[in-house]
């Protein structure tokens, strides 16, 4: 099943696990959107650092430490995505009760791994 994800914190850096995710949801045929600090292009990606209102967003996936998420609370929140992945490092709980709030599902897991064991 395609899920459209947004990468957010996306790096043009190859050896960053938010463009090594990029790459990997395209590898395995998702749609993906990114948002980053640079503009660029992964794997056939467009990086942008706007706050775009994508449609149909499924899965928010974060590549932010709590403190840098703060300013994208609302962001998040308005593309009402299904879930939001909480990849290692990026895990809180102030984003988890906003989240729970709204609906939205929340997952600390790692992105790479479940694309890898197929539970994406």
């Amino acid at each position: 099943m395609k899920k459209k994800t947004l990468v957010l914190g996306a790096s043009l850096n190859p050896s960053r696990y938010s463009n090594l995710a990029i790459s990997r949801l395209r590898k395995y045929d998702q749609p993906v959107e990114a948002v980053g600090l640079k503009t660029g292009v992964v794997a056939g990606v467009d990086i942008t650092t706007e706050k775009v209102p994508f449609e149909n967003v499924h899965t928010v996936t974060l590549y932010l430490n709590p403190k840098r998420q703060q300013e994208y609370y609302d962001y998040i929140i308005s593309l009402q995505p299904k879930r939001v992945i909480f990849n290692p490092g990026t895990e809180n709980p102030e984003l988890y009760k906003l989240l729970r709030e709204e609906g939205i599902e929340r997952e600390v897991a790692c992105t790479l791994v479940l694309l890898s064991s197929n539970q994406y």
